[in-house]
């Protein structure tokens, strides 16, 4: 996110979850753009003073949950207070089904420990992981009954959020494009007579541990407005860096990639570089953070065009040009059938 201009930041709301093992969670927040605005969910961590975000001494906007303590609850507002005067309400549509009565009291609950107000929240409705049309099937009515829920409240937004990427990728073939639906956008379309805000995982998993940090072959998760483009990469068993730019040609001679180019995002050109030879292949932590860069330039392109524009086939697809890869279908069982 550090390489987002000033424009495209603005128009982020990133929602950090912080692990049990975070080794430094203060360093990766002050190298966010100055224009982007962390909220920050600690729910991982321990109940305990030592890891309240107001001590960090970085500006962030608090994650409340329904079920947070009274001693957290409060520390959340002092959080809030001190910085951005709002905070985020996270509901897990999954979890969270205690009723509309149940969850309307918990919200009163938050509202007076916190002491904020409706109009000082903005409500997140987690979706979790959606990898398969069954778990759309699934999501899709609990998302509706928490969103006819918040209608009775004055919330300062209201944005629903789900994760699309599979895990455990390794199950995937090598050597060739896997397309895979975006459920997570699937779902979010169905749900557009709501007018609810969209939100996603990014190219991660839902689950926090899900991801295989340790699997070492050279993947890109490269979306397009319905579908991820997953390139998992041993081709001849040659030096890291000769896979590395056999995979970004591939990438790069694909009809899903961008008309624009290296100058979609940050992470195409990354990847323009390296299909010519001008770079190293670098490390999972790179694979990430430059699919992560297309992705949400992709995102941003898709949510800011004209809606007629949003459904159907991607954006800057070729009318006639052929598919290519294979349709994959994800560990979860979820099968992929869409174009792309």
């Amino acid at each position: 996110m550090s390489h987002l201009d000033g424009p495209s930041a603005a128009l982020l709301a990133p929602v950090l979850d912080v692990p049990a093992d975070a080794p430094s969670t203060v360093d990766s927040l002050t190298r966010l753009p100055d224009e982007l605005l962390p909220a920050v969910d600690v729910s991982a961590l321990p109940d305990a003073p030592e890891h309240d975000p107001i001590r960090w001494g970085v500006p962030l906007v608090p994650v409340i949950g329904l079920a947070d303590s009274d001693r957290r609850l409060a520390a959340h507002g002092a959080a809030a207070r001190a910085w951005t005067r709002h905070a985020v309400v996270r509901l897990r549509t999954g979890p969270d089904r205690s009723g509309p009565d149940a969850a309307t009291a918990a919200a009163e609950r938050v509202w007076r420990l916190t002491g904020l107000v409706p109009e000082q929240c903005d409500l997140l409705l987690d979706a979790g992981d959606v990898c398969c049309t069954a778990d759309v099937r699934l999501a899709e009515p609990r998302v509706r009954r928490a969103a006819e829920w918040a209608r009775r409240h004055a919330w300062r937004s209201v944005t629903v959020a789900a994760g699309g990427m599979p895990p455990a990728l390794s199950r995937l073939p090598v050597d060739e494009p896997v397309r895979l639906d975006r459920y997570d956008w699937s779902l979010w379309q169905r749900l557009a007579d709501l007018d609810l805000g969209y939100g996603d995982y990014g190219v991660s998993c839902a689950v926090r541990g899900a991801d295989e940090p340790g699997d070492r072959v050279p993947t890109l998760r490269w979306a397009t407005d319905d579908a991820w483009w997953v390139y998992r990469w041993s081709r001849r068993g040659g030096r890291g860096d000769e896979r590395f730019a056999d995979l970004c040609r591939t990438v790069t001679a694909a009809p899903h990639w961008p008309p624009a180019g290296a100058g979609f995002s940050w992470g195409d050109h990354e990847i323009v570089r390296r299909a010519r030879r001008g770079a190293g292949a670098g490390s999972p932590a790179n694979w990430i953070a430059w699919s992560t860069s297309h992705h949400l330039a992709q995102v941003l392109a898709a949510l800011v065009r004209p809606e007629r524009d949003q459904r159907g086939r991607a954006w800057w697809a070729e009318p006639d040009a052929p598919e290519r890869g294979r349709t994959g279908r994800s560990p979860r069982g979820g099968e992929s059938h869409r174009a792309g």
